[in-house]
């Protein structure tokens, strides 16, 4: 006797509402299809369903996100990066107080070392046939910020090691939830074969027929609900073994077209964007903020980050300011807008010689037209560095510190951006000492800023 197991999985929407509508749709008439043949189906959502860039998922600090996979009828989700560190301790803590789904995560701990009360390390479910099947939850490993933020995050594949070892004797398959990215799902096939099945997410691949490694199948459907993922598993019901694996994915411009997804996605943003009609703030008059040239508002937000950090000096790109500001009252809404990035202030503690080595590095000519992607970067182009007490010489060989020359054996504070330390554009910030502040974004920063 055989039975056939249907899972669905979508990964990293990051709040991408314009292709929800679709995915919705789908997901609920293929969950009601396969029920009516009498065959057993599963959703799971991978992480990073939330992002803070779009305004109703700032206004309710992801909750309306909880409340989309509800309606669909998700069965569990782990959490990306974004739900981890771009919420508050008590925001986290609450976001899934209403979800209707398991939220698995075997490597998050709370203030205390102990699993928080909305997680669980992995679910086991029992099919009609009998079938039984664990599921594990694993999320990046961002200990920096989740500890300033107060968790304690662990290291995803020892605690996998541990969980291989509870449940492989106790079901009769494994499927991991991994908001780790490609390479880490590449290994954990090649190292643990007891796991059947490996959904994944963070880097955004895409496995159009899923990918098999040392005979475990992985999954993945990009980005921004391009795709939604399907598997078919196939069991000896009598044995309790895996007969046959496949996976596929499903181009999210090929779903049934949704009468008013449109006006349904206008909706959702015009939903948050009331909510987030909160005054901040009144200008006498407007700040201007361009990419390519000087202008007041860069300058505003590079002088709030090297005060709010405390440090000697900061600098910033330009192209983080979506526009600028007109007089009058100042929103939360109109602050999200200018500024929607999930990046944080950082002080990067280095030498004179580092600092001007550093520093030197932002005169590259290349930069400014630069189209970033990722790293929490919500715009379109680097844009021109912007510098607080950070003065050039008429060749810019010579560096000044609030008007002192550098002084190459000088231990100074910098504020700056989260994103340069990642090592993408500055290798060497990555291996300096930093604080994050968190969960304070520069929006948040400005705000603060244009008060004073």
């Amino acid at each position: 006797m055989r039975e056939t197991i249907h899972i669905y999985h979508t990964n990293d929407l990051h709040s991408h509402l314009e292709n929800w509508s679709r995915i919705r749709d789908f997901l609920k008439m293929r969950k009601q299809w396969h029920k009516d043949e009498g065959d057993q189906v599963y959703l799971f959502d991978i992480g990073d369903h939330v992002d803070r860039w779009h305004p109703l998922s700032e206004a309710t600090l992801g909750k309306e996100n909880i409340e989309l996979l509800n309606e669909v009828g998700y069965d569990a989700v782990t959490i990306g990066n974004n739900e981890g560190i771009t919420l508050n301790y008590d925001d986290l803590n609450d976001l899934y107080e209403d979800a209707d789904f398991h939220i698995l995560v075997g490597n998050l701990l709370d203030k205390s070392s102990r699993t928080p009360k909305w997680v669980k390390p992995y679910h086991i479910y029992e099919t009609n046939g009998g079938t039984t099947i664990g599921v594990i939850g694993l999320t990046a490993y961002f200990y920096p910020f989740y500890r300033a933020l107060g968790w304690n995050i662990t290291p995803p594949i020892d605690e996998l090691k541990k969980l291989v070892k509870e449940l492989d004797p106790k079901v009769d398959m494994l499927i991991l939830l991994s908001h780790l990215g490609i390479r880490d799902d590449e290994n954990i096939a090649a190292e643990f074969p007891e796991v059947d099945i490996i959904l994944g997410a963070h880097t955004h691949h895409i496995l159009h027929q899923g990918k098999k490694v040392n005979g475990v199948l992985l999954g993945a459907g990009g980005k921004f609900g391009q795709y939604v993922g399907h598997m078919m598993i196939e069991i000896d019901v009598t044995k309790k073994e895996v007969i046959s694996k496949k996976a596929q994915l499903y181009e999210h411009h090929e779903l049934p077209v949704v009468k008013n997804e449109e006006e349904e996605n206008l909706l959702w943003f015009k939903k948050g964007e009331e909510l987030l009609k909160q005054e901040v703030t009144i200008l006498n008059e407007p700040l201007q903020a361009e990419w390519f040239k000087p202008s007041p508002l860069p300058k505003i937000l590079s002088d709030g980050l090297a005060e709010w950090c405390g440090a000697d000096c900061a600098f910033l790109n330009a192209g983080l300011l979506i526009e600028g500001l007109n007089s009058g009252p100042v929103t939360k809404q109109d602050l999200h807008r200018i500024l929607p990035h999930p990046i944080n202030p950082c002080l990067i503690r280095l030498s004179g010689a580092e600092l001007k080595e550093i520093i030197k590095q932002t005169f590259n000519e290349d930069w400014p037209h630069l189209q970033v992607k990722g790293l929490g970067f919500r715009g379109k182009v680097m844009g021109q560095f912007v510098y607080t007490n950070i003065q050039m010489g008429d060749t810019n060989q010579t560096i000044y510190i609030n008007g002192e020359l550098i002084d190459a054996k000088k231990i100074y504070k910098l504020a700056t951006t989260d994103m340069f330390t990642f090592g993408h554009f500055f290798p060497d910030l990555q291996r300096l000492e930093k604080k994050y502040f968190m969960p304070e974004f520069l929006r948040d920063v400005l705000e603060w800023k244009l008060n004073q």
